[in-house]
């Protein structure tokens, strides 16, 4: 039954990993759906479609029978410039192989009686791409392109339950196919449990399932709040790249969770704002700090305590702001800001994996066709932000510092059909 599941999940999601690559808020979208891109993100308790499973899976309960389809084209600008090397790397990398991407989206909520709603969501949780035709690394021994690609998506089936008036609980499946590559980092298998599974492998896969709970309330006329938790998945290792990820090619999703709430202030406005934590830290092959002493005392790339990435657990805050400025056109704004997950002295293995934007804005909204047809549209700005090295590059690499950074641009469109 499990390899029957996964069979049918590669086969749906095989136009999302062609396409997809995308890392906002550390390696997590800012926002699931066009509607919530509109507004930043924020849609914990604010819920706009049958992509609230992704949000919040209660949310179900009050949005109705709908189809929702839509596309993302996302151009990310990633660099990275090496200074003060002894070992001859100094210089600007160009990360940007690959400039464009489609992110597909896909939702279906019915609602089978009052109380009852059963929906299915895929949509593509995290990832990250760099592709350097100038590699950083050559200097350290390493030859051709170098880059990772690592794509997370899910089909998520979920039901929610309106047990009262008021209020509903949601829970969904979180469904996960994975897969990752990595190119010209052979060299770096001197430093490895597993030289020959560090790079150059081809592409990997692995799977695994978790949950996403949910609850919203209205409390008053003005008032809603949600709350939603994702658990952690403890996903199949990558066994081609087991000699270059933590705890032999470990790569889980982390945990994460938060809180929203979203108040009517007019019939025309409204303002939402959410609050949600990522825990990368619980999660080897992302916690993991690249320290040199470690390395060179046993813990090589692959073992248990081997060099990661060294991401810190990060908070969002978003701010989405909504107007309805008639009775065919919705607008919609908003604003998020998270912790910086990349410390400076973590910069040189995140060449690889530049996540370092803190800030979004975004504008968006919905044209309606009909009462049951409707086109949304949005744009979000992932507004430069580069982390300055500071002893990044250790003495044995030849020293000096490396220095991240990335942008983003995102043009989302979606159709949303109500029955």
């Amino acid at each position: 039954m499990k390899k029957t599941i996964f069979s049918t999940l590669i086969i749906i999601t095989l136009p999302f990993l062609n396409q997809s690559s995308f890392a906002t808020t550390g390696y997590f979208m800012h926002g699931y759906g066009v509607k919530a891109q509109g507004n930043a993100g924020t849609a914990i308790a604010q819920f706009n479609d049958s992509l609230t499973i992704a949000n919040n899976p209660a949310g179900l309960s009050w949005v109705g029978t709908r189809l929702d389809t839509g596309l993302t084209l996302f151009s990310p600008d990633r660099s990275a410039e090496i200074q003060g090397n002894l070992a001859g790397a100094n210089g600007n990398y160009d990360g940007n192989a690959r400039e464009y991407f489609l992110l597909p989206e896909f939702g279906f909520n019915k609602k089978i009686n009052d109380t009852v709603d059963l929906g299915i969501a895929i949509y593509g949780n995290g990832g990250m791409n760099t592709g350097y035709d100038h590699n950083p690394f050559t200097a350290f021994g390493n030859t051709g392109k170098a880059g990772v690609n690592i794509t997370q998506v899910f089909i998520s089936p979920a039901v929610a339950w309106r047990f009262s008036e008021n209020q509903s609980i949601g829970i969904a499946t979180n469904i996960l196919y994975q897969e990752f590559e990595a190119k010209g980092l052979s060299a770096f298998g001197a430093f490895s449990s597993t030289p020959n599974h560090i790079s150059n492998q081809g592409k990997d896969s692995s799977t695994g399932i978790g949950i996403k709970l949910g609850w919203a309330g209205q409390i008053s006329d003005r008032l809603s709040l949600g709350a939603t938790y994702s658990s952690k998945i403890k996903a199949d290792k990558f066994g081609q790249y087991k000699g270059l990820f933590a705890d032999s090619g470990n790569f889980d999703v982390p945990e994460n969770y938060g809180i929203g709430a979203n108040f009517q202030f007019t019939p025309k406005l409204n303002l939402a704002a959410d609050i949600s934590r990522i825990n990368f830290s619980d999660i080897d092959s992302v916690g993991n700090s690249f320290d040199i002493n470690s390395l060179f005392s046993g813990n090589g790339f692959g073992s248990k305590q081997g060099p990661g990435f060294g991401w810190k657990d990060i908070n969002i805050y978003r701010l989405g702001l909504g107007y309805q400025a008639s009775s065919k056109l919705s607008l919609r704004a908003g604003y998020s800001h998270n912790d910086q997950p990349i410390n400076k002295d973590q910069t040189f293995l995140n060449i690889l994996a530049p996540a370092v934007i803190q800030d979004h804005i975004s504008i968006g909204g919905t044209w309606n066709i009909d009462p049951s047809q409707e086109i949304n549209f949005a744009y979000t700005y992932g507004i430069k932000k580069t982390v300055h090295g500071q002893q990044s590059i250790p003495v044995a690499f030849g020293g000096g510092e490396a220095n991240i950074e990335m942008s983003q641009h995102l043009f989302g469109l979606a159709y949303g059909r109500k029955f």
